[in-house]
């Protein structure tokens, strides 16, 4: 028996898909933004990854919570112009080597408030310098299969910067997947005001095929695999 607090109903005119999408990847983008970073209206926003499934609900909830500018970076121009079109006010290279620079020149010459960074390693390093007085840099994967620099206390305190860390599964055991985050997040999608990402589906059978084009960046937004009937 499925527990109440794990239930929401999904509105007339939000997709299966959709609400697949929005249960993990919206949830994580919504916290990441709400509870982790703690966004405020006019503060400049980095989400890395912005093609993905996270990233771009990430982006669109940026602009849609109030962001006073989002730099979105992405592996192609391709996903870049991807990352436009959901609301990113400019789209960069996302790679470790020129970060701080590409960020600080899309954010017109300043540090941002806020990065999303879910890719890790040289990145992470790379991001945490790209941050402002008081900038909020919140980890939630890594991608880049790769380790980030150790952070010395004293490289935070200098600019009280802040490294927090969000995962969204430990928060679903404790309070359940529904709830009014999930409610809000259907309620945007069912006046278009939200566009959960539903990329390539796959046969059960095609799995692997799945993660391969996943782990090869080949993939936009959310991968469905679907039983065979």
């Amino acid at each position: 028996m499925v527990a109440d607090r794990d239930l929401v109903e999904v509105p007339e005119g939000v997709r299966a898909g959709e609400a697949l999408a929005l249960l993990v990847q919206g949830l994580t983008a919504w916290h990441l933004l709400r509870s982790a970073a703690r966004m405020a209206p006019g503060e400049s926003v980095v989400v890395h990854a912005a093609a993905g499934g996270t990233g771009s609900l990430a982006v669109q909830l940026a602009r849609e919570f109030g962001a006073g500018r989002i730099i979105a970076t992405a592996s192609s121009e391709d996903k870049r112009a991807f990352a436009l079109e959901l609301g990113a006010d400019v789209a960069i290279d996302g790679a470790a080597e020129g970060y701080r620079e590409r960020v600080l020149d899309a954010n017109h010459g300043r540090p941002v408030d806020i990065v999303l960074d879910a890719v890790g390693g040289p990145v992470l390093d790379s991001a945490l310098d790209a941050l402002d007085y008081l900038g909020r840099l919140v980890t939630y994967g890594a991608s880049s299969r790769q380790a980030a620099s150790a952070i010395a206390p004293g490289r935070l305190a200098l600019e009280s910067r802040t490294v927090a860390g969000f995962w969204l599964i430990p928060l679903i055991a404790r309070d359940g997947a529904g709830g009014p985050a999930l409610e809000e997040l259907l309620d945007l999608t069912a006046r278009r005001r939200l566009r959960p990402l539903v990329g390539a589906e796959y046969d059960l059978a095609r799995a692997r095929d799945a993660h391969e084009d996943l782990l090869a960046r080949r993939t936009k937004g959310k991968l469905v695999l679907r039983p065979r009937s």
